[in-house]
């Protein structure tokens, strides 16, 4: 045994031993295996109640499985169609055998409002076609369809179907801001009497933009009396800043509506003071959206800005009063500067929220008020067309998402590294 100790000694110590950069590299990714770790828990959470519905429901705006799924003879028969002339037998007789086949069934009724969406008139089309089928023994069906409705007997239903046979379509897309496809399969503009969407989304642009700009202007005084008082007192601030988020929003809009009525507390106010000789109109109307999500919204602009501002020194502006330069023109090139991260992240996060708001709009404006998130729940709770609502939903998503790559591009974290460098 002695004899051998020295030998498996000198084994062991022959063995290179690893360089520093690997023995670091090492720690690092065991550093990071740990982080991983501990951050499963929660990535996997955000995947599960927050990506995979998004994704999901994305995956609707170009789903078509509705003509696809309940007319697949049919679509087979038109496959080599040109569309220039009425269809020939083949495709009649198959048209006919699923749809008596399909009669009563809900995949009758999706069809017919699959179509419809193609051109109005086609649900009855299909619905009258169904009911009065099924055709005679030995009937040639293209008489028989053509009889039960003479617009068999033309190419726009069968173009109609064809078009709509995909199993993947972009017709909600692109009805989503307001484009079609013609029979000629090019992307035309909507109808005027169809073209809403773009309106509506210039809209909820415009007035997201309107209440930003004014929970900037009344949230940054606010946000800079909170940061220069002494703490007791900014604490005192913050609380009353914070005191809206302890009721619903749902309250908050209907203490609103008392307020903003005809026979309200405001306009019963403003005719004391006489400065009006009747009730103001505050209520229904883009004025009273405007009052009360700015109120809603104002702590979101507030908060991030308050964050920025009591890190910045006052030492800058002492600086700079000292060397001569006039207070508001040290406050406009030294401190003003420094806040536009708050500013920044304060006006992104108001003006995302605000073009996904629902609930304000509906309940204090009109018509003409109406955001797209509207729009969204209509085709969600009462037409039950998911393709529009998704359509509509993945248009916002991505405004949403260009907001954020220019915040990111000359606010965000990467705008500092760049002009770092």
């Amino acid at each position: 045994m002695t004899a051998a100790s020295p030998t498996a000694a000198g084994i062991v110590s022959t063995r290179p031993e690893p360089s520093l950069k690997k023995r670091l590299r090492r720690a690092e990714l065991r550093k990071k295996l740990l982080y991983g770790t501990l951050i499963l828990p929660l990535a996997l959470f955000v995947l599960l109640v927050f990506v995979w519905p998004i994704a999901s429901l994305m995956t609707k705006s170009v789903e078509n499985p509705e003509v696809h799924d309940n007319l697949p003879q049919t679509l087979r028969a038109l496959k080599a169609w040109d569309g220039r002339e009425v269809p020939p037998e083949a495709a009649f007789k198959a048209l006919a055998g699923e749809l008596e086949a399909a009669r009563g069934s809900p995949a009758i009724a999706a069809v017919a409002k699959r179509l419809n969406r193609e051109e109005t008139g086609y649900r009855s089309l299909i619905m009258k076609t169904a009911r009065k089928l099924p055709l005679a023994e030995g009937e040639p069906a293209r008489s028989a369809l053509i009889e039960i409705d003479e617009r068999w007997g033309t190419v726009e239903p069968w173009q109609a179907i064809k078009r709509s046979g995909s199993a993947t379509t972009a017709f909600y897309l692109l009805a989503a801001i307001d484009r079609s496809v013609d029979a000629k399969g090019d992307i035309v503009t909507a109808p005027p009497e169809e073209a809403v969407y773009v309106d509506v989304l210039a809209r909820t642009f415009w007035m997201s933009l309107i209440v930003t700009g004014l929970c900037m202007a009344l949230g940054f005084p606010v946000a800079y009396l909170m940061a220069n008082l002494p703490v007791k007192h900014g604490n005192t601030l913050m609380i009353f800043v914070l005191l809206p988020f302890w009721t619903s929003v749902l309250v908050r809009v209907a203490a609103w509506i008392v307020l903003l009525q005809n026979e309200g507390l405001i306009n019963k106010l403003l005719m004391w003071l006489g400065l009006t000789n009747s009730p103001v109109p505050l209520l229904f109307n883009r004025t009273g959206v405007y009052i009360a999500m700015v109120h809603i919204l104002l702590p979101f602009m507030v908060l991030p800005l308050y964050s920025v501002m009591k890190g910045i020194s006052p030492v800058y502006m002492r600086a700079a009063v000292s060397l001569g330069c006039p207070p508001f023109k040290s406050f406009w090139k030294v401190y003003f500067p420094q806040t536009l991260p708050g500013i920044g992240a304060g006006g992104l996060l108001v003006f995302i929220m605000c073009m996904g708001y629902y609930i304000t709009p509906a309940l204090l404006g009109g018509p003409q008020e109406q955001m797209l998130s509207y729009f969204i729940a209509f085709y969600t709770n009462q037409t039950i067309n998911w393709g529009m609502a998704a359509a509509l939903s993945a248009v916002l998503l991505a405004a949403t998402l260009v907001l954020y790559m220019i915040y990111s591009r000359y606010l965000g974290p990467s705008a500092k590294a760049v002009k770092a460098r």
